[in-house]
């Protein structure tokens, strides 16, 4: 077994032992499906209406995507205007840090009475969610360049672009893939919400209807839909850091060995 393989172990051990503590201590204590369902139930149905959680997932991945790569290219220029004129980021931070302080649960319903319920309302929801990580990951990893080596290259004579180019933005991609490894997690989680508070079609409105008709094992099926959408979109992530920046400390794995007795 390799050392990636044997990684994956840990986690799925406690995953099915936290399943079957689950499904042991419904079955014993005779809970209500209403309550909480057990594991083998919200199998059941996830299988049953299989055909509803792939209609109601491919909106809500569709309106993260979207919103998250929105936000990307949003973050990318706002990022960079911000280093490289000092103006622009003393006026801009401010704004960019009051901003988080105002809660997303009392944009949502405005953002629906203006835009209605169509896919605009939910994919501003994801990118007011996955702006800042971005931008604050990136500001930090352009932050994180050596001045010496700066220093040198000016001694070359690099103009500011090429120094931007060529030095802080290879720098700050590290820093760059940590923020969009927590954004995409936040974007599926923005979706979601965007769609509860209103749409026709998703995961989100899914979890509501399932609610109001007290079909707690579909809530719980939506839930893991949602998460399996997330660890895809969070794995797509880490896979294209590992293209993009090989070289970056943490990304690069050494061969596996196999050690043979004499």
């Amino acid at each position: 077994m390799t050392a990636r393989a044997r990684g994956w172990v840990p986690p799925l051990a406690l995953i099915g032992v936290l399943l079957v503590a689950w499904e042991a201590y419904v079955r014993a204590a005779g809970v209500s499906p209403v309550v909480l369902p057990a594991p083998s139930r919200i199998a059941g149905a996830l299988w049953e209406y299989r055909a509803d959680a792939v209609r109601h997932a491919v909106p809500t991945l569709l309106e993260t995507v979207l919103g998250f790569a929105i936000a990307v290219v949003l973050a990318i220029a706002a990022a960079s205007a911000m280093d490289r004129v000092r103006v622009v980021r003393r006026a801009v931070e401010p704004i960019l840090v009051t901003s988080q302080t105002i809660p997303v649960v009392a944009l949502a319903p405005l953002f629906l009475l203006w835009f209605g319920f169509g896919l605009a309302p939910k994919v501003l929801v994801v990118v007011l969610v996955t702006f800042f990580p971005i931008v604050v990951a990136l500001l930090d990893g352009f932050r994180s360049g050596s001045p010496d080596a700066e220093a040198l290259m000016r001694s070359y004579g690099a103009t500011d672009d090429q120094a931007f180019r060529l030095l802080r933005w290879p720098q700050a991609l590290p820093s760059f893939f940590v923020g969009l490894r927590i954004s995409v997690v936040y974007a599926v989680i923005g979706a979601v919400f965007g769609e509860y508070v209103g749409a026709r079609e998703g995961l989100g409105i899914w979890m509501q209807l399932s609610q109001n008709a007290f079909r707690t094992d579909l809530v719980f099926a939506a839930i893991v839909v949602t998460s399996a959408l997330s660890l895809l979109l969070y794995w797509l992530v880490g896979m294209a850091r590992r293209v993009a920046i090989p070289w970056a400390p943490g990304v690069r794995r050494e061969p596996d060995v196999e050690v043979r007795p004499f």
